[in-house]
C-alpha cells in the first residue's frame, strides 16, 4: 500500500502592510484659502468647514485635519498623501476616482460616501460610522478598516489585495465582479453578502461560514434536507 501523502499546511493569510502616519514640524492654518486644483503640504486644520466647495483635482500633502466637514464638496480626483483626518464628517461625500495613500481616518461619519475607482494603499479606517461606503471599483491594497459599523459596502468589480475588516458590523457587502487576494473579514459581523461567485481570495471564520451556507446552498443550487 502506498504511503498517503501528508495533507499541505492551509497558507498564511498576508495582512495589510501598514506604518503608523507621522507628522512634524505643521503649521497651524485657521483660515484655509481652498481651492480646485490646489497643492496643500505640512498643514494642520482644526475643524476646517468645507461643505459644497470645488477641491477637484486638489492635492493635500503632509497635512492633518482635527474636524473637518466636507459635506458636498467635490474631492473628485483629489490626493491625500500622508494625511491624518480625524473625526471627518460629510453626509454626502463626493471623492470619485480620488488617490488615498499612507493615510489614517478615525472616527469618521459619512452618510453616502462616493469613492468609485478610487485608489487606496496604505490606508487605515479606524472607528465611525459609514451608511453607504461606495467603491465599486476601486483598488485597495493594504487597507484596515477596523470598530466601524458600515450599512452598505459595495466592492462590485474592486480589486482588493492585503485587506483586513477587523471587528466592524457590516449591514450588506456586494462582492459582484470582484477580484480579491488576502481579503480578511474575521472577527466582523456579517448581515448580508452578495456577489457570492467572488468569494475567492476571501478568509472567513466558522460564525461567518454558518451565516454562507445556505447562501452557498442556493447559489450553487444545491437542496439542503
Amino acid at each position: 500500500m502506498a504511503a498517503r501523502t501528508p495533507r499541505a499546511a492551509p497558507p498564511g493569510v498576508a495582512a495589510p502592510r501598514l506604518t503608523p502616519v507621522r507628522l512634524e514640524n505643521l503649521t497651524d492654518v485657521a483660515e484655509p484659502d481652498f481651492q480646485r486644483g490646489g497643492r496643500y503640504d505640512g498643514a494642520r486644520y482644526s475643524r476646517v468647514a468645507a461643505e459644497g466647495m470645488d477641491l477637484g483635482g486638489s492635492d493635500f500633502i503632509d497635512c492633518e485635519f482635527r474636524g473637518a466637514a466636507f459635506n458636498e464638496a467635490q474631492l473628485r480626483g483629489s490626493s491625500f498623501r500622508d494625511c491624518i483626518l480625524e473625526e471627518l464628517y460629510a453626509p454626502v461625500l463626493l471623492a470619485a476616482r480620488s488617490t488615498w495613500r499612507e493615510v489614517e481616518i478615525r472616527n469618521a461619519r459619512l452618510g453616502s460616501a462616493e469613492l468609485y475607482e478610487s485608489g487606496w494603499q496604505s490606508v487605515r479606517i479606524d472607528g465611525g460610522k459609514l451608511d453607504f461606503l461606495n467603491l465599486r471599483g476601486a483598488k485597495l491594497t493594504d487597507v484596515l478598516i477596523s470598530g466601524c459599523i458600515i450599512n452598505e459596502l459595495d466592492l462590485g468589480s474592486a480589486t482588493g489585495t492585503r485587506v483586513a475588516l477587523k471587528d466592524c458590523t457590516i449591514g450588506s457587502l456586494d462582492l459582484s465582479g470582484a477580484t480579491l487576494k488576502d481579503f480578511d473579514l474575521r472577527g466582523s459581523e456579517l448581515r448580508g453578502i452578495s456577489g457570492l461567485g467572488s468569494l475567492g481570495g476571501v478568509v472567513i471564520d466558522d460564525s461567518q461560514l454558518g451565516l454562507l451556507a445556505p447562501l452557498l446552498a442556493a447559489h450553487l443550487g444545491i437542496t439542503v434536507l
